[in-house]
């Protein structure tokens, strides 16, 4: 768990702490990244990259709660920006063999590239018809297990606006679901 001391220690340009921050932020900045983005080198860049702007930048944070919103919100806009640069440039085709797991967890261990292949594959084809706001929304909420209040607070949109944004992108999922079984 991520405590203030630690976070203040970073503050204070302590890079062994700041490592430790790192360990501790990284995996769940990557469960969102992969969930949102559907690619495991993808997702390993933004949360690189939000490590960066952590460091750049922690000298706002207050307390630890505000850090683990904040960490969540960095890295749903970094995944904004990369499918705003996945939009401009596409580079995926679906097929329909990727229908055929549907799982939600990432693996880890000796056959972990496989399956982590075939769930971004699976996340990306269920996904892909999703607004990024939805896409966020569906990822914290069901994938992540967060409430609306805090992803409210991570994606800066109000209550009412996750709640439909989540009906939405059931909706859109359970159509996609339901055409390809």
């Amino acid at each position: 768990m991520i405590d203030l001391q630690l976070i203040e220690e970073c503050k204070c340009g302590n890079f062994n702490n700041f490592r430790k921050l790192v360990e501790l932020s990284s995996p769940f900045a990557y469960s969102v990244a992969f969930r949102m983005l559907g690619d495991e080198d993808q997702a390993k860049d933004v949360v690189q990259e939000t490590m960066v702007t952590i460091w750049e930048k922690l000298k706002k944070i207050k307390t630890a709660e505000v850090y683990k919103t904040w960490i969540y919100r960095v890295v749903v806009n970094k995944c904004y920006d990369e499918m705003r640069r996945r939009k401009r440039n596409p580079e995926f085709v679906t097929d329909e063999q990727s229908w055929k797991l549907i799982s939600n967890r990432i693996s880890e261990g000796p056959s972990a590239a496989l399956e982590n292949n075939e769930t971004s594959r699976i996340i990306r084809i269920l996904t892909e018809k999703l607004s990024p706001r939805q896409k966020a929304v569906f990822v914290l909420s069901e994938l992540e297990g967060m409430s609306n209040d805090e992803i409210s607070g991570i994606t800066g949109i109000s209550k009412s606006a996750v709640k439909a944004n989540l009906y939405h992108a059931r909706k859109t999922i359970s159509q996609r679901v339901e055409k390809y079984l």
